[in-house]
This record gives C-alpha cells, sequence and structure tokens, in this order.
C-alpha cells in the first residue's frame, strides 16, 4: 500500500520526500516499480473476468455468496467468498437486495374452516423428491392492477413443480398449481403439502383435489412466516431478482415476464447454499421425476427425445399461461416468445 501511494503522488512530490514521509526507502520504492505484478495480482485478473461472466449470465442478480458457490459448483474452483467480493467491487458490481416494503395481504384466514394439522414443523429437509411440497401465493403489481401467482416447490430440489396466475385470489388459483405440480410429477400417495392458513388452502375444492390425488394436507400456524419459510424465502428471491426491478404496464406482460423467469432462469438450479448443504447440483438436475438417478449418459438420441419432451412441457405451461390473455397471435407476443423462450415454441403461435 505505501509503494502504491508514492506511485499515485510522484507526480507531485519528489519521491525521497515520500519515502520519508512512509517510511520506506527509495530502493525499496524502485525494487517494488520494476519487479512487475505479483502472481496473485495476475491470477486476480483471471477472477475477475470470470466473476464478471457469472454475474452477466445472472441477470445482474448474484452476490458474493452465490457467485462463490458458482465458481465452486460448475468450474472447480474454491475461493474465499471475501475475495470475490473484494474482486466484484473493484469491478463496481453488486448483487441485488432484498428491502422491506408495504405488502399486498394475500393470506386471507377462513373464519370457520377446518384446518389440517401441521405435518412439518419446519423440517423442510426432504429424504428425495415428491414427498414434501411447499406452497404459497404472491401479488405482482402492474398498471392494470394486481396479478396473483400460485406456486408448489419440491422441498428437496428447490423447483418449481406448479404454478397458476389469475387476477383474483379464487380458489382456482391455487387449484390449478396444484394439478400441474401433480400432472407433471405423478407423485406417490403420502406425498405431503404443506402451506399456510389462506382460505384457498382450506377451500373444499383444494382439499378435494389433495384428496383425489392421494395428497397430505399440512397447514402451519397462523401468522407465522417461519413456518412456511422455503415459499417465503423463494418469493423473497422473485421481488428481488425480478419484480423490484422491473414495472409492468399490463398482466400479460407480468405474465411473460415470470414465464420466463420460472421455467427458464429458476428451473436451471442455481447455486444456493442450500443445495450444496445436502445434495450436490449434479445429482439434483440429473435426477428424474420418479426418484431414480441416471447411472449411464444418455445416447444422442435419449437427450434428444429429453428435449422433445422438456419443450413439449415448457409448451404446455406456456398455453395454459397465455390462454386468459387476448393478444396471443399478436406479432408483438411473437417477438416476446421468440426472445424469451425460443424460436419454436414461438412458432406454435404464428
Amino acid at each position: 500500500m505505501s509503494f502504491r501511494l508514492i506511485e499515485a503522488e510522484r507526480a507531485q512530490h519528489p519521491v525521497s520526500l515520500l519515502c520519508s514521509v512512509v517510511g520506506v526507502t527509495r530502493g525499496g520504492y524502485y525494487a517494488w516499480r520494476d519487479r512487475g505484478r505479483s502472481a496473485r495480482e495476475l491470477r486476480d485478473g483471471e477472477l475477475a473476468g470470470l466473476i464478471r461472466r457469472v454475474f452477466d449470465d445472472s441477470g445482474g442478480t448474484y452476490g458474493a455468496p452465490r457467485i462463490q458457490a458458482e465458481l465452486a459448483d460448475d468450474h472447480g474452483l474454491r475461493i474465499g467468498r471475501k475475495r470475490v467480493a473484494r474482486l466484484m467491487k473493484g469491478l463496481e458490481i453488486e448483487g441485488v437486495s432484498r428491502r422491506r416494503k408495504r405488502r399486498y395481504k394475500t393470506t386471507i384466514p377462513a373464519k370457520e374452516a377446518s384446518v389440517a394439522s401441521d405435518l412439518v414443523r419446519r423440517r423442510f429437509q426432504a429424504a428425495g423428491p415428491n414427498r414434501l411440497w411447499v406452497a404459497d401465493i404472491t401479488y405482482v403489481p402492474t398498471w392494470q392492477g394486481y396479478l396473483f401467482l400460485a406456486c408448489v416447490i419440491d422441498a428437496w430440489s428447490r423447483r418449481v413443480v406448479g404454478w397458476s396466475m389469475r387476477d383474483d385470489l379464487r380458489s382456482e388459483l391455487v387449484v390449478d398449481a396444484l394439478g400441474m405440480a401433480v400432472s407433471s410429477r405423478r407423485p406417490q400417495p403420502g406425498l405431503i403439502h404443506h402451506s399456510d392458513r389462506g382460505s384457498q388452502y382450506t377451500s373444499l375444492a383444494f382439499g378435494k383435489t389433495m384428496q383425489d390425488a392421494g395428497v397430505l394436507p399440512s397447514i402451519g400456524r397462523r401468522g407465522d412466516a417461519f413456518d412456511n419459510a422455503v415459499a417465503e424465502s423463494f418469493f423473497a428471491t422473485l421481488e428481488t431478482e425480478l419484480l423490484d426491478r422491473h414495472t409492468f404496464k399490463t398482466r400479460d406482460q407480468a405474465r411473460l415476464a415470470l414465464f420466463r423467469w420460472i421455467e427458464g432462469l429458476l428451473q436451471q438450479p442455481p447455486p444456493a447454499l442450500h443445495a450444496r448443504a445436502t445434495q450436490p447440483r449434479e445429482v439434483r438436475r440429473d435426477h428424474d421425476e420418479t426418484g431414480a438417478i441416471p447411472t449411464a449418459v444418455p445416447t444422442n438420441t435419449e437427450a434428444s427425445t429429453e428435449r422433445s419432451n422438456s419443450n413439449s412441457s415448457s409448451l404446455q405451461r406456456l398455453l395454459h399461461l397465455l390462454e386468459p390473455c387476448v393478444v396471443v397471435g399478436t406479432r408483438a407476443v411473437r417477438r416476446q416468445l421468440a426472445t424469451h423462450t425460443g424460436a419454436g415454441l414461438c412458432h406454435a403461435f404464428a
């Protein structure tokens, strides 16, 4: 630090005077200047470029903890979090952060409805996929009014397995989200579905849907967000990375943005800290919906079939998303679909 100070001020003051003030010798200063950059400085330059790419790929949302996890999981680089933070500061980049603000009330408890007991009791560690699902509702403000989003999340992989959007808070909002999850994952009887005490989750329609699917209901205590911490954390990330950074003029714009975020960025498991603490990301990514871990590398034909099935599933979700829209066939929507979800899905609306 002393030598850098001398280098920065040598144009204004004599080197001998600066060396005397900071307590170093002129020979030491000139030896430092002729030595060039150290190996650590060269390595920091390489890491800074990699950190910039990871940050840009995340849409400018990742902070030091998530970038550190990304470097370890995908690049095999074990570096300290403080070093990542120091390099990010030098690059003048930072991840998004959560800020408290006034919220719309989406949990409206039913006064006379009987509710299920809490089977989870804040133990959100599942032994495998399709053992425990958590669900909740949030709102998305637009210039046309609120758009309400219901999500069902697998506690093992933290993936969204079902979701639904409506302009109101009727029980169909959560029924459709659970229906998508059941139809796409086909869980075995005994799966636990955990939620808060909202009237949508205690309705007769939702109870019948769970009974028909063999799903066990679990409901946390009133007014305690920690009883549904996984879902609350998911929606906090959604608000931080998407909702707080964009303004939507119409509900259709919000639907498209939410579809891209849920089905695009989130369905590729991010380097979240909970994933590293339980199961490797590779195991979670390769784990299929039935609970079997593939032991062989798929052939080109199998990989092509898997991609086709994935595109078909995304297309079905997109059809479900845009069903209430009146501008599906417009050129503007097709252009947005080509940008955000791929030309293949856009061609279906031509």
